[in-house]
């Protein structure tokens, strides 16, 4: 889906922020705001290193958890993307819910305005992002992609699954490979997750679910170096989903 550059007004890139990350250098992370279906969108833009606006990059499109505020998207930056971002060479966009609607609710519709912006400020590889989010972001990764699933290469939810799982919006995720990541001492979502993976997998979808030994619904165990394994879905998917 395209929309009309007139429906959308971007503003100038506020600051550039360090963060301290373990095991390594500096990361610059970009904070930028914009207007999207008329609603003010802060978000976070994380370049590798030595990045070159001449070259194609993969990219995700991540989601915070929590009420999805500045600062819970600041943390998960932090914690699950800056460091490997960096290092593998992946761009990272994570957007703060616009104006507190959540982006498994009201806040999805600046979803094609949005990335079309992206798109027009960075050559994304394929044109496409890997979608990912933990907990209400892992909620909301599950329904963007269902909502819009032109935009998308592969979808991991960590925890997270798809709410409203009817036949037309579990076709539209065709195509994608699937991750799911859920706590061991986590049982509603565990078997609300386990149960979607057995449905998408008789449905012929390539899902990959896992539960975290002794993790409960937080997943510490994806974060700084563990969060390598969410990159390794993104490699894991180009080489077999597309």
């Amino acid at each position: 889906m395209r929309v009309n550059d007139m429906t959308k007004h971007k503003l100038a890139t506020i600051v550039l922020i360090s963060f301290a990350l373990a095991g390594s250098a500096y990361a610059e992370i970009i904070e930028k705001v914009g207007t999207f279906d008329g609603k003010q969108v802060d978000y976070l833009i994380v370049l590798p290193d030595g990045f070159d606006p001449a070259n194609e990059y993969p990219a995700v499109l991540a989601f915070a958890g929590g009420g999805q505020s500045m600062r819970t998207t600041r943390n998960a930056v932090e914690n699950h993307w800056a460091g490997e971002a960096e290092t593998q060479g992946y761009i990272v966009v994570s957007p703060a819910a616009p104006m507190g609607q959540l982006f498994f609710r009201a806040g999805a519709s600046v979803i094609p305005s949005f990335l079309d912006e992206i798109l027009q400020d960075y050559r994304v590889e394929k044109n496409k992002f890997h979608i990912a989010g933990r907990s209400n972001g892992g909620l909301s990764a599950f329904h963007v992609a269902a909502s819009y699933p032109e935009y998308f290469r592969s979808l991991t939810g960590f925890p997270g699954f798809l709410q409203d799982a009817n036949r037309e919006r579990v076709a539209a995720l065709t195509g994608l490979c699937i991750y799911m990541h859920v706590g061991e001492f986590d049982p509603g979502w565990s078997r609300a997750m386990m149960g979607q993976a057995e449905m998408l997998r008789d449905r012929g979808f390539r899902v990959q679910f896992g539960v975290e030994k002794g993790m409960g619904h937080g997943l510490d165990s994806l974060m700084g170096e563990g969060s390598k394994r969410l990159f390794d879905h993104f490699v894991d998917s180009a080489n077999n989903c597309e």
